[in-house]
């Protein structure tokens, strides 16, 4: 049995949400429930304009007895004049229990990943819930990602299949430790998408692309969805750690949760004028995770970093292969470090600077997993240590498992500092910075301190492996951090860097 209703912005209810621009249709209802094992289909044709909201809600009456829920959607893709953008239309669902901001009725997201998708008891479609089809008002969730000029018409078809409901599956989760070796440095790319949002891999691909990328721990980043978490458990292992998280995907920029509680979802609906993000921010913290912005500079439509790195825990400086926006992030987060010196916060207690972090940021082939890495000082593979190791800077950043730093810096009576720690000596006292470098060759050694780029080696021998020396006091640079760039064809820019470290910060307090 299939019905046909049309809505559109010049014909609905209208409904302001907790969100950002929002706004609820009229809704679509299936009269009756019909007898098991049938289907019924609705189907929902309108045509949103240029300018529509962030949000438009389709509500769909879900009566009782239905076993599942099906959604199909397509939308047309005329051709627009060159620089203007075309449409795009994400989707996704919440069930009975509402669309308010950040509450339980989330049940999946595929944004523009998927044409199609299915919710019951036992199973759904990846970046989706499983779970019961209640009786209720349901909401299919569009996002007009971006609308051409002649506007982004669309068609719905929403198919409730009746029956029994199942039964629903319990999740199961990866362990939060792994066996580790002690205090060591541990190698891990925080930054990943499966199919579970807009990747192509499956979480046992990555599981086996990271072993092969020589990581110890990874986390799971999907786009405005913690459906993964429970496709990890069978992937994780004695050898690699497996994190929990989420890219929370705004219009304003994209920040990963790092290592949340199992089962955690933060809400993305907001921009960064409505002041809502130190709310969400807390969400992660709460739930045990870390802030950390993702490609704060990237390009790309609603990627670019709004929310200021106030709620920071760390920041993605290097994401995926390098590139000219990478370099914006760096001298960005440069800026940020000497801004904290200058306010007397170089140290993570009150959250005075946000140190550097690289991802990878893998979708598909030929995205390399662990490409960058970012390698963590902890006292053992868990979470709550990885986390600590990050939170505290105590981490740098490599191109590949083959590239090894350490950058460490010693005073005249003994003191001595590594990355992410401070060397509380005298600000005349003279200081010696040491760098040992591995698997990087013909790259140069540059020391940047609040001044600037204060030292500039030779390059390593072929070999990739050198050792580096230099000496200042804290009076001359308030702290030093270290960057290995490969050969540059020609110009006055660096080269792409294959690792890139945390500071460690100079004098007493």
């Amino acid at each position: 049995m299939c019905e046909e209703h049309r809505s559109g912005i010049g014909r609905r209810a209208v409904f302001l949400t907790g969100a950002a621009a929002a706004l609820t249709l009229g809704s679509v209802s299936f009269a009756s429930a019909a007898g098991r094992g049938e289907q019924e289909t609705r189907t929902v044709r309108g045509t949103l304009p240029p300018g529509a909201p962030d949000f438009v809600y389709v509500p769909v009456e879900v009566p009782d007895g239905v076993r599942e829920i099906r959604v199909a959607y397509t939308y047309d893709r005329p051709s627009v004049p060159a620089g203007t953008a075309g449409n795009a239309l994400d989707i996704g669902i919440f069930d009975e229990r509402g669309t308010e901001l950040g509450g339980a009725g989330f049940r999946g997201w595929s944004g523009g990943a998927r044409t199609e998708f299915f919710l019951r008891a036992d199973d759904a479609t990846p970046g989706y819930l499983p779970g019961p089809v209640r009786e209720g008002t349901w909401h299919i969730a569009l996002g007009p990602y971006t609308v051409a000029p002649q506007g982004l018409s669309y068609e719905i078809a929403v198919t409730l299949t009746y029956g029994e409901p199942g039964e629903t599956v319990r999740p199961v989760y990866p362990p939060e430790r792994a066996k580790g070796r002690g205090r060591a440095w541990y190698r891990g790319d925080c930054h990943l998408h499966s199919w579970h949002s807009d990747g192509r891999r499956t979480p046992a691909e990555i599981a086996a692309l990271a072993r092969a990328a020589g990581l110890d721990f990874i986390n799971s980043s999907e786009h405005n969805t913690h459906s993964a978490h429970a496709h990890w458990a069978d992937a994780a292992g004695d050898d690699l750690l497996v994190l929990l998280g989420e890219e929370i995907t705004t219009r304003n920029g994209h920040v990963v949760a790092l290592g949340t509680d199992p089962g955690t979802f933060v809400d993305w609906r907001y921009r960064a004028r409505d002041d809502r993000f130190g709310r969400f921010a807390r969400r992660v913290r709460d739930a045990g995770g870390l802030v950390v912005p993702a490609h704060p500079h990237a390009t790309c439509i609603g990627c670019n970093w709004k929310f200021g790195f106030g709620e920071a825990d760390a920041v993605e400086v290097w994401n995926g292969p390098w590139t000219p926006d990478d370099e914006v992030a760096l001298a960005d987060w440069d800026g940020m470090l000497v801004a904290s010196v200058r306010g007397g916060q170089g140290e993570r207690g009150g959250r005075g600077w946000a140190p550097a972090m690289g991802n990878s940021d893998a979708h598909r082939d030929p995205d390399a997993v662990g490409h960058p890495q970012t390698v963590v000082l902890a006292d053992e593979l868990s979470r709550r240590a990885v986390q600590e190791g990050i939170r505290a800077g105590r981490s740098y950043v490599a191109e590949s498992a083959r590239v090894s730093v350490a950058l460490t810096a010693s005073g005249g009576r003994g003191e001595h500092a590594g990355i992410g720690e401070r060397l509380g000596v005298d600000r005349d006292m003279p200081v010696t910075v040491r760098l040992e470098a591995v698997g990087a060759p013909r790259c140069t050694v540059r020391l940047v301190t609040d001044q600037g780029v204060l030292h500039t080696s030779a390059p390593l021998p072929v070999s990739g492996s050198g050792v580096v020396e230099w000496r200042t006091t804290p009076s001359y640079a308030a702290y030093v951090r270290a960057e290995l760039r490969h050969e540059t064809a020609a110009g006055p820019l660096p080269g792409v860097p294959a690792a890139l470290t945390n500071p460690i910060f100079l004098g007493r307090r």
